[in-house]
């Protein structure tokens, strides 16, 4: 199983869209709540070198943004 965890704030519409599509794909995550959570705030700077939603880590390989593509391939997810 892999380690995801996605960067996110309430507002952020790509963010909704890679929870659900993690959800519809049975891809278990932690969700770090930028907008509350000054630690995972830092954490992603630190992860990704930007304030940009979502920060995506999969197994300490960073996607910045919804790039339905690229994580299915990482994900391992047939087209």
């Amino acid at each position: 199983m892999r380690n995801v965890i996605i960067y996110s704030t309430p507002s952020c519409h790509y963010c909704h869209m890679a929870k659900d599509f993690f959800s519809k794909n049975n891809i278990q995550y932690v969700d770090k709540d930028l907008a509350t959570d000054e630690a995972a705030r830092a954490e992603a700077i630190k992860k990704s070198g930007q304030l940009r939603t979502p920060v995506i880590d999969i197994d300490g390989t960073i996607v910045v943004g919804f790039d339905k593509a690229t994580l299915k391939k990482m994900l391992g997810i047939n087209p």
